[in-house]
C-alpha cells in the first residue's frame, strides 16, 4: 500500500499523522500491496463548525466527508469505504 497525504490550508501535527497511520494500518488488511491511498484534508470556512473536509481515494473507491475534527472525518470516510468494499466483494 502506497499512501499520500495532502494537508491544505493547515499544517498537519504529528498526533494527526500518527492517528492516520494507525487507522490505515488497520484498514490495510482490505488492500493489496500495490493499492494506492490518497488522503486530502482541508479546512473550509474557518469561522464555522464542521469545517474539516477529508477526501479519500483508495483502490478506485472514493469517500468525502466534512466533520468537526479531522479524526472524525477520517473515521467517517473509512466507514464509508468499508461499506463500498463489502459491496464490491459481495456484488
Amino acid at each position: 500500500m502506497t499512501m499520500t497525504i495532502n494537508a491544505v490550508n493547515f499544517e498537519m501535527a504529528k498526533p494527526l499523522e500518527d492517528f492516520i497511520e494507525k487507522k490505515m494500518n488497520r484498514f490495510a488488511r482490505h488492500l493489496g500491496a500495490d493499492d494506492k491511498v490518497e488522503i486530502r484534508m482541508s479546512v473550509v470556512k474557518p469561522q464555522t463548525n464542521m469545517n474539516k473536509e477529508v477526501k479519500m481515494r483508495i483502490a478506485g473507491m472514493f469517500a468525502e466527508k466534512t466533520a468537526d475534527t479531522f479524526e472524525d472525518g477520517i473515521d467517517a470516510c473509512l466507514a464509508a469505504l468499508e461499506g463500498q468494499l463489502e459491496r464490491r466483494k459481495n456484488g
